[in-house]
């Protein structure tokens, strides 16, 4: 607590406005929570659809946060407008943080202003660079607290150089503020990139479970139909084998009885593929023919 006070009185802030920033983010986490399971991908399609639906919001977001600017000093605001940008790129991908970033530099061009290009390549760039750490935290597995504050510390360096595009001018003030940003880009990022990720992985083990519970009823039920089968194939079987014993071996009704007997085996190999159900897989429907269960590919693996 005593390094908290000591950068609050370092940089003589509002905590009122640090309130409020951090609520704006904690609604993007609320809401993004809320995304993912509105729109659990059961396919691309869906997958694309809430990557764009959060990359408005957090556009949304980002603009709020301009908006309500945080005082640092007398009359000196900095704003946090490229963390949500940097979150929703870390844990959406690339294509939602490209739609908050492009959300966000529109409004900032729309405003104007001598600062305004500087601003517009700053979000671009922060969704470009969250992309990279994405793609290097998936090679480790996903995102960790060292991709996090990687990214914090690149979105502080990519703030230095959007301020360096305004000259001598963009120096001095960078120069002013310099400890707040820092505070933002790297706490901001770093801090609420755990409570994002949590999200994720929470949703995805929920999946698993889902999965998981899917698989058994379905082995569960699959095995007693295959029980159920079995026994009345076993009676069919031997009444086939008593009647070729008694049928002349050239006669049409032992043709017929050994076609019988072909169609016994493959359902005895359908009832063996029904006890070794290892996934899930259907069928898609046509027409009025509802989806069903693949058995040969659910039992692949065995």
């Amino acid at each position: 607590m005593d390094v908290f006070h000591a950068i609050v009185a370092r940089l003589s802030v509002d905590l009122h406005h640090v309130v409020e920033a951090a609520g704006i983010v904690v609604l993007g986490l609320v809401l993004y929570s809320y995304s993912r399971r509105w729109f659990e991908p059961i396919g691309r399609i869906d997958h694309r659809l809430r990557s764009v639906v959060n990359g408005l919001i957090f556009g949304v977001l980002a603009i709020a946060l301009m908006i309500s600017r945080i005082e640092v000093g007398q009359g000196v605001y900095v704003d946090a407008r490229a963390v949500p940008i940097a979150l929703v790129t870390l844990v959406e991908g690339s294509w939602a943080g490209l739609i908050a970033a492009a959300v966000a530099a529109g409004y900032r061009a729309w405003r104007g202003g001598g600062g305004a290009m500087a601003g517009v390549l700053g979000l671009l760039a922060t969704a470009g660079m969250a992309a990279l750490v994405l793609a290097w935290a998936r090679r480790h597995g996903g995102a960790r607290a060292r991709h996090a504050f990687a990214l914090g510390g690149a979105v502080y360096v990519i703030t230095f150089l959007s301020f360096l595009v305004l000259g001598a001018r963009g120096v001095e003030l960078f120069r002013r503020d310099w400890f707040p940003l820092l505070i933002i880009s790297v706490v901001g990022v770093g801090g609420f990139a755990r409570l994002f990720t949590d999200v994720v992985e929470a949703e995805a083990a929920e999946a698993a479970r889902r999965d998981a519970a899917e698989l058994r009823a379905v082995a569960l039920l699959a095995r007693a139909a295959a029980h159920e089968i079995n026994n009345a194939l076993m009676v069919v079987a031997g009444g086939l084998a008593i009647l070729a014993r008694r049928l002349p071996a050239d006669s049409e009704d032992a043709q017929w009885a050994a076609r019988a007997r072909d169609g016994v085996n493959n359902v005895k190999d359908i009832v063996t593929r029904m006890n070794a159900i290892t996934q899930i897989e259907e069928v898609p429907g046509r027409g009025l023919l509802a989806p069903m269960l693949d058995i040969r590919r659910s039992s692949r693996s065995s």
